[in-house]
């Protein structure tokens, strides 16, 4: 089993601080296990039997010390031998506010995000608040791959300057970040996010991201959002995004396609918790013909004991590459301790294949659909059982079963 050192340092950490809160009562423990068992077949039409158990816990104010310890990961095996399933150490840190005056600290595995760029990292996390008119955080430790195996030689390395103090209803940041592969600098980055709100009327955002080492922006939002009925809003975006590959990558050498995106949403409040929208995205593309694509839905909370949510896609380009979608799924809360629902999504892709040439002149549908049903029941309430059948079935492959059973326990 892969990642088995990064488990058992969850749980042993999981184990270390459930002993320390034993020192105290005012310690607050709460979280979440879950054990799923799923089965499904496979490209070559063999059972598939994984099974996962998933732990969320978290440990505040640990003996009365103000520290905090926060953990989520999984131990997962498939006893058919099928699927090829791994445990993971998704997160686990301590975290202390105001370990002196305005500083917070997190050390652990964590999740990091600024406008430069995202990684899961092994290290400490600092920020300062309250620094003049601004906030100054510092990260660094080792870069985490769940797809590939840990090295040493992996890092990151950055820092973010913020403020929403400057000037009125503006909130900004200014982010650097490096990464290092097999002690290689990989990607050396910049950021910048700005969002200026004007209270009850309009929002205006946007987020830049810079490679120093291939000098070109990689990323770049530009967005407004009309908001001053609380019963509808209007929001317009532009995105452009040119994949960054890391410096050691043999990637890096070869040229790629930017992609470009105009964006118009229209969100409408039916009554409380009955959502409509709809919207348009044209999509720029360099090698390809561009696309439009239209997209309408309702989106239904529980109101009256009955949620769910309805969405229908339509795309369309010159070369013939269409797509129409449709997905729904409706729930009833049948007793206050019981739900069931039912949904499908069925995707038709119409493809026009003489675009590749004059020898394929051929046009093709591929359709594909999956349906279900699913009910969770409330046990107790702390303990919940969740279930989902699905049915999948496409012009691609045979049609088959998957299944998932999944028990919730929450303290």
């Amino acid at each position: 089993m892969k990642n088995c050192s990064r488990i058992l340092a969850l749980l042993a950490a999981v184990l270390l601080v459930g002993m320390v809160c034993q020192a105290s009562a005012a310690t607050r423990i709460s979280g979440r296990a879950s054990t799923e068992f799923e089965w499904y077949d496979n490209a070559d039409e063999d059972t598939a039997t994984p099974i996962y158990q998933y732990l969320l816990f978290n440990a505040t104010d640990i003996a009365d010390t103000g520290w905090t310890f926060r953990g989520y990961g999984r131990l997962a095996d498939d006893p058919s031998d099928e699927a090829d399933v791994d445990s993971e150490f998704y997160y686990g840190y301590l975290e202390k506010r105001n370990l002196v005056t305005d500083l917070d600290l997190k050390l652990g595995r964590q999740f990091i995000s600024t406008s430069a760029g995202a990684s899961v990292m092994d290290g400490l996390y600092l920020n300062y608040n309250n620094l003049g008119p601004v906030d100054l955080a510092f990260f660094g430790g080792g870069d985490v791959k769940f797809d590939d195996n840990y090295s040493t030689g992996d890092w990151i390395v950055g820092g973010e300057v913020s403020s929403d103090r400057l000037i009125k209803n503006l909130a900004a940041g200014f982010s650097y970040l490096q990464k290092w592969e097999d002690e290689e600098l990989g990607y050396e980055l910049f950021g910048l996010d700005l969002d200026y709100n004007l209270p009850n009327l309009m929002r205006f955002y946007s987020e830049t991201q810079y490679s120093w080492l291939t000098d070109e922006v990689t990323y770049f939002l530009l967005g407004a959002k009309y908001y001053r009925d609380s019963r509808w809003s209007l929001r317009a975006e532009y995105l452009y995004s040119l994949p960054v590959f890391s410096s050691t990558s043999i990637y890096s050498v070869f040229a790629v396609d930017e992609y470009e995106e105009a964006l118009l949403e229209f969100n409408y409040l039916i009554q409380t918790g009955l959502n409509a929208y709809g919207r348009y995205t044209h999509e720029f593309y360099q090698s390809t013909s561009d696309a439009d694509v239209f997209e309408a839905g309702l989106e239904m909370q529980r109101i009256a004991k009955l949620s769910g949510y309805l969405v229908g896609t339509y795309r369309l380009d010159e070369d013939g590459q269409d797509l129409m979608g449709i997905k729904i799924r409706v729930a009833y809360l049948f007793h206050p301790r019981f739900e069931a629902g039912i949904g499908a999504h069925v995707d038709v892709l119409e493809r026009q294949i003489g675009f590749l040439g004059d020898q394929y002149n051929d046009e093709d549908d591929t359709t594909s659909q999956r349906y279900w049903v699913d009910a969770t029941a409330y046990l107790t309430e702390k303990i919940n059982l969740q279930g989902k059948l699905e049915a999948v079935k496409s012009d691609l492959w045979d049609k088959y079963f998957r299944g998932r059973l999944r028990l919730n326990y929450l303290f």
